[in-house]
């Protein structure tokens, strides 16, 4: 399955991240953000069919040159890479909404 619970410890540089092959999505957030707790299940079952994408999620928060690479600004943010590049993102995905949000930037894929 796809989905990971943990953030990648420590931080993922970012030449090793653009540089992974194929479809990689990152969650950038934290293990205490009350919005990336709300999030999870919607992640977690939009990804659960989907054995192509890797998930990464990066803990983000000041210092976190990952996240200012992506401008990342609220948490959750997601971002769909292919080949190192980003290809579609959502941010903050909430409540009844937050699995379409999630699906739509998986399925662009």
């Amino acid at each position: 399955m796809a989905y990971t619970d943990t953030a990648t410890l420590p931080e993922p540089i970012a030449e090793a991240v653009q540089a992974l092959p194929g479809l990689v999505l990152l969650e950038f957030g934290t293990d205490w953000c009350p919005h990336c707790l709300g999030a999870q299940d919607a992640i977690r079952k939009v990804l659960a069919p989907r054995d192509d994408i890797q998930h990464i999620k990066v803990e983000d928060g000041p210092g976190r040159r990952l996240g200012r690479l992506f401008r990342v600004k609220l948490w959750p943010t997601l971002v769909l890479l292919q080949d190192g590049q980003e290809i579609r993102r959502t941010v903050r995905p909430q409540g009844a909404q937050a699995e379409a949000a999630v699906r739509m930037v998986v399925e662009a894929a």
